[in-house]
């Protein structure tokens, strides 16, 4: 047992996770460490040496990468010996270890897909066989094995109506549609509303599906500045008066990439523009459930106007692909239908009456509330690891904004994070214009917060150095 082991670092110089860090590869090289001796807890080594947990835990996380320590779950950290490549002489040039072999596609870490974790208490294996089953055995279930409405099953739109009236107000069941995912419903949106040549007003950095959409269906895309809290309504009114834009495209809530989501003053304030110069709003609310504690949507303060979007894709699984439409009155609700017949004909009726037994029976609220309490948990695992970097994040959302410290270039990292068998998505992706030096970090994909805090480590170690000073080693 060595749980009494206390580096000496104060006269390194340079970050304290490294010295932590060197003073381990030395103690094990000098063999004051044994192979199998037992570290101390990273809390009580923390308080020790005078730092903070994430300091410790950093210098832990690498070693480990380095081969120098191992965990196990429940017993804490043990040396494991010294390591293939040692430690101090890829410390004292600054390199990053790069894996022993570059890694398969199995082994890589996503960050680019942003979609939620599937966490155990969801329970959605066990949910989705009891569900199918239960509507197996169902009367009518053959019905569902039809083609279905464009519009979706009157039963699919009642429980749809439910679900999104909790957050914008009464719906009758004739302003409601289901579609196979958002995307079809962001085309079939713009199909209905816009020509080609029209201006679409679109905050300056957008989602990339819309982005598609548009340049598809011929609209000119016009950016508006945001800042801190989002869109800013001053410049949105200005374009209006200048561009006359035909429609405006938001994400109010945990908004893609920057996870800002817009106070209740600016979504009155965009709704009040809005109304005064005949500009109908698109509202995807694709993460509006994740946050119990975000404002009103904006269909819910100007329904009049307003194209409301949410899918259950960002909050259960992409999987499903259901998305739901809440529109101005019967008449849109037609329109909309009519171009949902022709980019994808009707909703899965399998899991669109899977989605709705969800709903009715509570389901769907029990598999949310796993889903927000798991991205709670990565966003710890990322605060703690990525603390000293400028990150945008939410706790409830599950990825977030990374804006690189200088002199990272986005090109630059992003080639970087790839030979480290990382996937980030860099922020030209996003931008309507200039691109900021900058990231989205998905959290949801990585299969368990360990490969999760892993991955990040491995990120949060290329951001400490600048480029040219990381070499890797093959």
């Amino acid at each position: 047992m060595m749980e009494s082991w206390s580096p000496t670092i104060a006269g390194d110089a340079g970050p304290k996770y490294l010295a932590i860090l060197r003073a381990l590869a030395e103690d094990i090289r000098a063999g004051r460490l044994a192979p199998g001796m037992r570290l101390p807890p990273q809390r009580a080594l923390a308080k020790r040496l005078g730092v903070d947990l994430t300091t410790v835990t950093r210098a832990f996380n690498e070693a480990r990468r380095a081969g120098l320590i191992e965990a196990a779950a429940g017993r804490g950290s043990f040396v494991r010996g010294p390591a293939p490549i040692a430690p101090a002489a890829a410390l004292a040039s600054a390199a990053v270890p790069a894996p022993a072999r570059a890694p398969a596609p199995s082994e890589s870490i996503d960050f680019s897909m942003n979609m939620p974790p599937q966490p155990v208490a969801a329970r959605l294996v066990e949910r989705l066989g009891s569900g199918l089953g239960h509507l197996a055995g169902s009367p009518g279930f053959l019905d569902r094995l039809h083609y279905q409405d464009s519009a979706g099953n009157l039963a699919d739109r009642a429980a749809a109506a439910h679900w999104l009236g909790r957050r914008l107000g009464p719906l009758p069941v004739s302003r409601v549609l289901v579609a196979g995912g958002a995307q079809a419903l962001l085309a079939a949106t713009l199909a209905a509303l816009l020509k080609r040549g029209d201006a679409l007003c679109v905050p300056s950095l957008t989602y990339p599906g819309l982005r598609m959409a548009a340049e598809r269906r011929g609209a000119r895309l016009v950016p508006v500045a945001c800042d801190a809290d989002g869109l800013v309504p001053d410049a949105f009114r200005d374009l209006c008066e200048a561009e006359r834009p035909r429609a405006l495209y938001l994400v109010p809530t945990l908004d893609n990439p920057t996870t800002v989501t817009l106070p209740l003053a600016r979504r009155e304030a965009i709704a009040a523009i809005a109304r005064t110069h005949g500009v109908t709003i698109i509202e995807d609310d694709a993460y509006g459930a994740l946050l119990p504690d975000a404002p009103p949507p904006i269909a819910a303060l100007a329904g009049e106007i307003t194209w409301h979007i949410a899918t259950l894709s960002k909050c259960v699984s992409p999987g499903l692909r259901i998305a739901y439409a809440a529109v101005p009155g019967t008449g849109e609700a037609v329109r909309l239908a009519a171009e949902l017949r022709a980019l994808s004909l009707m909703a899965p009726p399998l899991t669109a009456a899977l989605a709705s037994r969800w709903i009715v029976e509570g389901e769907l609220d029990a598999i949310v509330a796993a889903i927000r309490q798991e991205n709670g948990l990565r966003q710890a695992v990322a605060r703690e690891v990525l603390w000293d970097l400028d990150v945008w994040a939410h706790p409830c959302g599950h990825h977030l904004w990374l804006r690189l410290p200088e002199p990272w270039r986005r090109g630059e990292l992003g080639a970087h994070a790839w030979q480290l068998g990382l996937s980030v998505i860099l922020s030209d992706a996003f931008a309507v214009g200039p691109a900021p030096e900058a990231i989205r970090v998905s959290l949801g994909a990585a299969p368990d917060a360990e490969t999760l805090r892993y991955g990040l480590s491995l990120l949060a170690t290329l951001l400490t150095r600048p480029p040219g000073a990381i070499s890797t080693v093959v």
